[in-house]
């Protein structure tokens, strides 16, 4: 419980800090580089695959038979 809590702060105040410096860099005039990092930073981190998983583990993977009849080769006659 206290982990999860601990996580959702985080969670929480990482986005406050990241709303708060796209907010200073589109309305205040004077914003500079502490801001742009932060802001492109946590730009960088939500566009990272971090919900992809193996294909073996997913619900509808494809069964090895399966993927072996649609990735054939092309042969001579084709």
């Amino acid at each position: 419980m206290a982990g999860r809590i601990a996580r959702w702060g985080a969670v929480l105040g990482l986005g406050a800090l990241w709303w708060w410096s796209v907010l200073r860099l589109a309305l205040v005039p004077g914003a500079g580089m502490l801001e742009g990092a932060v802001a492109a930073g946590g730009w960088g981190l939500s566009v990272l695959p971090v919900h992809c998983v193996p294909k073996s583990r997913t619900a509808r993977a494809a069964r090895p038979a399966r993927v072996a009849v649609t990735a054939r080769p092309a042969g001579p006659d084709s």
